[in-house]
């Protein structure tokens, strides 16, 4: 998605490759003002208000909101022990984030020893998305990770022919599925169930979130555990995918104008880590924090 991850361009296996008559650096990061009003909620209380936020992408990481120092609230965080080395900023301090009754140790974070190319980062922090009750910019907020301005979804009808096989059964066949062109990935089809065979397809108990999507919903065909998903209430931007559904290549045989797909490099998604939070729970408002959260490398 966007910049830093999947097969974007500052990832480690980008789609593309930038023309140039010498080689790139092994790592790019990308660092802008996200010219944006965004704000932190914890406890209740806003710790952080802020229009000079700026954005950082990494490689394999999603996009990370800086706040300046001075627009955080007066004492709201405490610079604690723990050190930690960032492979191209150097040392890191974390601190801990209080309000009222409520702390939470090693939920904030600051880059203190920064190289002159990072001089846009200087006395700025960055709060742990998981440790933090809600984003927001404006008075609308933000789920699963700080705003990749350059993440982009299309969807667009076709009249290909879609065909999906499990073991020598017909699944799906359909010739007006949806194409869902998502920045990072590969193109998904997206089915109407009236061209499905639902009777094949067993509901799991597994559901993960797109903060982009919506509330993701999976089925089993047979023995290929978690093939099939459908955002059933799919969020307003894309809503036209509402409760069709797709199909996991690698799982299923899945044939487009008879040629067979398969899962491109770079299509996982990436574990979980302080600076984002992909949770179910998170959709649902749920607020907790671990402190296992914390062993991603900053």
């Amino acid at each position: 998605m966007g910049l830093g991850w999947q097969q974007g361009p500052l990832s480690g296996h980008p789609v593309g490759r930038f023309l140039t008559a010498a080689p790139l650096p092994e790592r790019l990061l990308f660092a802008e003002r996200l010219r944006r009003r965004m704000r932190v909620e914890f406890n209740n209380t806003w710790i952080a208000d802020s229009q000079d936020v700026v954005i950082l992408h990494e490689p394999g990481r999603y996009p990370v909101a800086y706040f300046p120092l001075s627009d955080v609230a007066p004492g709201a965080v405490a610079r604690s022990e723990r050190l930690t080395q960032h492979r191209d900023l150097g040392t890191t301090a974390w601190f801990t984030v209080t309000n009222r009754d409520r702390s939470v140790e090693h939920a904030a974070w600051q880059h203190v020893e920064l190289p002159n190319f990072a001089e846009l980062l200087v006395d700025r922090i960055a709060f742990a998305w998981r440790a933090m009750d809600a984003f927001y910019e404006e008075d609308e907020r933000v789920l699963g990770h700080a705003s990749d301005l350059y993440h982009r979804i299309d969807i667009r009808n076709t009249s290909r022919h879609l065909v999906v096989r499990q073991r020598g059964s017909t699944v799906a066949d359909t010739s007006s599925p949806m194409a869902l062109y998502e920045s990072g990935f590969a193109p998904r089809w997206y089915v109407d169930r009236g061209d499905v065979d639902m009777a094949q397809l067993t509901p799991i108990d597994s559901q993960t979130f797109c903060p982009y999507k919506g509330l993701c919903s999976y089925w089993d065909i047979g023995d290929a555990r978690g093939a099939v998903w459908s955002y059933q209430n799919a969020f307003a931007e894309v809503g036209r995918i509402s409760g069709r559904v797709s199909f996991e290549p690698d799982l299923v045989e899945v044939y487009l104008d008879g040629v067979r797909q398969h899962l491109e490099p770079g299509q996982l998604v990436v574990p979980h880590g302080v600076d984002r939070g992909l949770d179910v729970d998170e959709l649902n408002g749920h607020r907790a924090w671990s402190a296992r959260e914390e062993e991603a490398d900053q």
